[in-house]
């Protein structure tokens, strides 16, 4: 390659290399160290679900590629769900589909609704991926810092509003969200949805964790509110309600117009995909109430275990409404970067955490923050507590 030769990789996606949770998981590898950085449980989700998986796979279902769209089971039981739960009636046939986990299905939304130069105004700070996901696309992203007040991250709702321009075509909404553990009120969510339809916008809605909401928290789908069903795009997905995250497993509810334009990206991107789990998810949505009631409870538990170490360590902690992710603030501890504190912490206490900073554009704003997961057993929270108390 002679010197003059361009680098192989695009402008959009210069700015991004391997992500945080790569190197800090490695980080973590190399130092014998407890990870509470990446979100995935240490134990797996229900038998009865991976038996169903099994006997999938057992009885030739799904081995070979699946209908585009997904099996009509699990489009059934998403639908079902949607029903049960929220009042939201879609058809599984047209508003409905199934996706390689959510990050495909924020891939696909944003490639098939974005032209290059559309403005994407999202909360920050935010799951990596929608950074990545609105360069491939073309656009534009515009943040709105959710800003620590009263022991939660808020949003503030002028700042919103101040942020819209006519180049905005969608809003990028999580709730809950990561990695903050706000939960959007219904206030907010209204005043989002009146913005929405003020603007004549289009709103993408990542719910993954939509089963994770503790105390008196409540999640509500946006697109529940007055004219919102027919703007709205929201993404779930498997993997945070039934601890299965590798199945990857998630989907998309819309209206037939939208989802027929997710689809049209999505099929050039896996086309298709978890044949066999699929199935497996389907009956794992119809479980009774009784699992999401305990999965709430073992998770607000392990929330509450980290969160009170935490505090006993000296942090500043911002107790989650929702998700499986604390963030604590390392100023009480003389801290104030970050990066240089997460890369030291495992060689200092044996933990690992991520950097709230790389889910910001401004990277100050999230420069003394930290996230820690505790979706892990609870032995394994106790001796990280104890590591970072003794740190």
């Amino acid at each position: 390659m002679t010197s003059s030769a361009r680098p192989y990789l695009n402008r959009r996606l210069a700015e991004f290399g391997t992500t945080i949770f790569a190197e800090m998981s490695a980080l973590a590898v190399a130092t014998g160290s407890i990870n509470l950085g990446q979100g995935f449980p240490d134990t797996d989700g229900p038998e009865e679900i991976r038996e169903a998986a099994v006997r999938a796979l057992r009885d030739g279902r799904g081995n070979q590629y699946p209908p585009g769209p997904g099996v009509p089971e699990l489009r059934n039981a998403i639908t079902a769900h949607q029903q049960r739960r929220y009042g939201l009636t879609y058809d599984p046939d047209t508003e409905v589909l199934v996706t390689a986990g959510a990050t495909e299905a924020i891939a696909a939304t944003l490639l098939a609704l974005l032209e290059p130069g559309d403005e994407v105004v999202a909360l920050e700070p935010y799951y990596d991926s929608y950074a990545a996901s609105i360069a491939m696309a073309g656009g534009r992203r515009v943040p709105v810092t959710l800003r620590p007040d009263a022991g939660r991250f808020t949003l503030d709702l002028d700042e919103l509003r101040a942020t819209v321009t006519d180049r905005t075509r969608l809003l990028l909404i999580n709730t809950p969200h990561n990695p903050t553990g706000t939960v959007l009120t219904r206030a907010e969510l209204a005043a989002i949805a009146e913005l929405a339809v003020e603007r004549d916008l289009l709103v993408v809605t990542d719910e993954v964790y939509e089963h994770l909401v503790f105390d008196d928290a409540e999640h509500i789908p946006l697109a529940t509110f007055p004219g919102m069903r027919e703007r709205t795009v929201t993404i779930g997905s498997a993997g945070k309600t039934f601890s299965f995250t590798g199945w990857k497993v998630g989907w998309v509810t819309a209206a037939p117009e939208l989802v027929s334009a997710v689809r049209s990206a999505k099929q050039y991107l896996t086309f298709v995909s978890a044949g066999p789990f699929q199935y497996a998810v389907a009956e794992a949505l119809a479980l009774p109430e009784s699992y999401y009631d305990g999965f709430r409870r073992d998770m607000g538990a392990r929330r509450d275990l980290l969160a009170t170490g935490l505090t006993e360590a000296g942090f500043e902690v911002f107790r989650p409404a929702g998700t499986y992710f604390v963030t604590a603030d390392i100023r009480p501890l003389g801290e104030k970067d970050g990066f240089a504190f997460c890369r030291a912490l495992p060689e200092r206490a044996g933990v690992v955490a991520i950097p709230n900073a790389v889910f910001y554009d401004d990277r100050e704003a999230g420069a003394p923050f930290v996230r820690f997961a505790f979706c892990k057993k609870e032995e394994v929270l106790r001796e990280a507590a104890e590591r970072l108390r003794g740190m």
